[in-house]
């Protein structure tokens, strides 16, 4: 079949490879029809920071078709069009235990840890498979994940209602937590040295477009920072008002960028936001209604053989656009 697979830091290949083995009793198979390229595997091509087996099939946002389950599956059957939980978790230690298994203790991610979506089919845990509603497209249903993450951030930064949010770059999840945001009444400022992007947000959404050099001139109490920027995460703090609050939900490069005493003295409560809790159950019964505002943000469908190209004009920075789907199977992503 056609993948993509990730061999080391840099070095991303389109590749035909053995078809995924069958399905284990508590796993399942499906015919892989779309899935998005994401921050993150961009950040774990450059860097390696994830890379813990190789050669491995990339992308952890896809959705597709149940072909096979094992035996002891019982909530999804061959047929069912699924979205897919992006989290490798154990089910067993005490986070999984209280339901906040993004901090599995062994948490790992498809496409890291197993074989992920950047192929024609793939053979994963059943329990990550959640029956998709009607008449919502692939493409759509592939950005399931990345919307439950932004829900996660938008659920832990708590602004109450009609606040005005502020979110730090326009990229993927950015996008999606403005989206959210204002679907739920909040005014958004929307920040991004990439104008396009911020104005192609912004015209999507209705949020208000802010340069950063206007920070310094705003009253701000609640953000969003997705682009794990270490000097935007300085800017943020430095000029945020007092009893505020900030989720980040970018990841970037560690960085000794937080002054306690100043989060004491100003009563600016900081939260790591990592991938979601419960949101993607939420996502999956919101996504009829969402699903008409969703085109705007896909600025390109392509097949699997295109792939390790678009990875590198978007690892070089050169996207105007919000999202690229890859087209997995042999269909367009309707």
């Amino acid at each position: 079949m056609r993948a993509v697979r990730l061999h080391a830091t840099q070095d991303l290949r389109f590749e035909h490879i053995d078809l995924p083995r069958a399905p284990e009793r508590d796993e399942a198979t499906l015919s892989v029809t779309a899935a998005g390229i994401c921050g993150s595997d961009l950040h774990n091509y450059l860097t390696g920071a994830w890379i813990t087996r190789a050669p491995s099939v990339a992308g952890h946002e896809f959705t597709g078709i149940v072909t096979r389950v094992g035996d002891a599956v019982n909530h999804v059957a061959a047929g069912d069009r699924v979205i897919v939980d992006s989290r490798h978790i154990c089910g067993t230690c005490p986070a999984c235990l209280d339901g906040t298994g993004q901090v599995c203790e062994t948490l790992g991610f498809l496409g890291e840890v197993i074989d992920g979506g950047f192929a024609e089919a793939v053979t994963l845990p059943a329990r990550n498979l959640l029956k998709a509603p009607d008449a919502v497209p692939d493409r759509h249903l592939a950005l399931a994940e990345p919307l439950a993450v932004a829900l996660h951030a938008l659920n832990m930064l708590g602004a109450p209602a009609g606040a005005e949010i502020v979110v730090t770059g326009a990229g993927p999840i950015g996008g999606f937590v403005t989206l959210l945001a204002r679907r739920s009444g909040h005014p958004v400022a929307i920040l991004d040295r990439n104008g396009q992007r911020a104005g192609l947000v912004a015209q999507a959404t209705g949020a208000r477009v802010v340069t950063p050099d206007r920070l310094t001139d705003m009253r701000f109490r609640y953000v969003v920072e997705t682009t794990g920027s270490q000097h935007v995460i300085r800017a943020m703090l430095g000029n945020i008002a007092g009893a505020s609050r900030v989720a980040l939900v970018g990841i970037g490069m560690p960085a000794g960028i937080i002054d306690p005493v100043h989060l004491v003295e100003r009563e600016i409560a900081v939260m790591g936001c990592h991938a979601f809790g419960n949101e993607l159950e939420e996502i999956r019964d919101l996504l009829p209604e969402l699903s008409p505002r969703l085109d705007p943000f896909i600025a390109a469908q392509i097949p699997l053989e295109d792939v390790p190209n678009a990875y590198t004009r978007l690892a070089a920075g050169n996207a105007d656009g919000i999202k690229t789907i890859i087209i997995c199977g042999n269909n367009h992503a309707d």
